[in-house]
């Protein structure tokens, strides 16, 4: 069934405002209930279609929003205190769960774009959940929140560099994101400078109410700045957000009021907009024959090994058996970034709709049974 741009707008806007709410009382996360009324409106059950390319244009933009938020969580004053034997640990950890992320998609028969899939985390997930146990400030959950960050930036960068290798071969094409790098430490550099020797003007320009809401302007206009430099070196636009984000969280000592205002625009509008046309996009039938079924669930099953099997390492760094467990369970948790992955992966042809299909559907199961399994164990541990 075919709608108008304007009775389109209608329901999606309407559903923007109210799923919210419907997924708290339905003890889901915002984005599930999301993907779940595009998947009931969308191709796999009401078959519904809107006039015009307006929503696929603002779901896009509301990924890269989505991206540059997920840069904003990156804490880096967290990383900085962390000494040499701590990043060592987080580096053993990481690679110890892309191993096993590689083994588990040779073992499915994939691609090595479905390793660095199965290596996602969801930061957004795991920062919230630590808080309602309490326990984001105690070394355990300081551990969990770098592990999140390490693989959500790992992760992210590696999918970076793929696409490139898969466009480029192995030459000096693979230099061409130089540029990008050396203009994001300048950046840094410049204006954690500029802010250290002016603290004053740097709040006054992006935290204050003043100036019409300067410092949200300025924060979208650098999004978009990093996404230009990104498509101009031939990288994904995610990364230019991603690192868009970062700058922000690196200069600013308190960017909790500008990242609730930039909230206040992605979460309130255009991200919901990305997670509705996913979930729109979604073919049930895909994934409803034997085959495809037997994958998912070896899938999911993968997705847990690769982030509990490395965790276990947590007694060789004088922590608890237990919290490795529970660690595990937690950045088990996949939402926001596996799905970029996955858009990504049927965009540039390294895995077709099927998967992709199967790819949210893990993402839809595992950021309820990740945060059920770490509250159950954290009761029994």
């Amino acid at each position: 069934m075919v709608v108008s741009k304007e009775i389109g707008l209608l329901i999606i806007s309407l559903a923007a405002a109210l799923l919210p709410g419907i997924s708290r009382r339905a003890g889901l996360p915002s984005p599930v209930g999301e993907i779940l009324f595009g998947v009931i409106i969308g191709k796999s059950l009401l078959g519904l279609q809107i006039e015009g390319n307006w929503l696929p244009f603002l779901a896009h933009l509301g990924f890269l929003v989505l991206m540059f938020q997920a840069g904003m969580e990156i804490d880096f004053k967290l990383l900085k205190g962390q000494g040499r034997k701590a990043m060592s640990f987080h580096g053993v950890l990481f690679g110890a769960t892309f191993l096993m992320a590689w083994i588990g998609a040779v073992m499915l028969s994939q691609s090595f774009f479905i390793a660095l899939v199965l290596s996602t985390t969801s930061l957004g997930l795991v920062m919230p959940i630590l808080k309602e146990a309490k326990v984001q400030n105690s070394p355990f959950g300081q551990t969990v929140l770098i592990a999140a960050t390490v693989a959500d930036f790992l992760t992210l960068l590696g999918i970076t560099f793929y696409v490139l290798w898969k466009q480029t071969g192995i030459g000096m094409d693979l230099l061409t994101p130089l540029p990008l790098f050396i203009g994001f430490a300048f950046v840094l550099w410049a204006a954690r400078l500029w802010a250290w020797w002016h603290p004053e003007k740097a709040e006054r320009l992006l935290l204050t109410e003043t100036l019409q809401e300067q410092g949200v302007r300025v924060s979208l206009a650098l999004l978009f700045l990093f996404i230009c430099l990104s498509e101009a070196v031939h990288l994904e636009p995610v990364l230019g957000a991603f690192m868009g984000g970062c700058i922000l969280s690196f200069v600013l000592r308190k960017k909790e009021n500008l990242e609730a205002k930039i909230s206040v625009i992605g979460f309130g509008f255009l991200i919901p907009m990305f997670f509705i046309n996913v979930g729109m996009g979604f073919e049930i039938q895909n994934i409803l024959t034997p085959e495809r079924i037997e994958f998912t669930i070896k899938l999911f099953a993968a997705s847990l090994l690769v982030k509990i099997l490395p965790c276990l390492v947590f007694p060789i760094w004088g922590m608890k058996f237990g919290e490795g467990l529970k660690a595990g369970a937690l950045l088990s948790s996949r939402l926001s970034l596996i799905i970029a992955a996955a858009a990504v992966g049927l965009q540039e042809g390294y895995i077709d709709i099927p998967t992709k299909d199967s790819i949210v559907l893990l993402a839809l199961v595992t950021c309820m049974t990740g945060p059920v399994l770490f509250r159950f164990l954290s009761k029994r541990i």
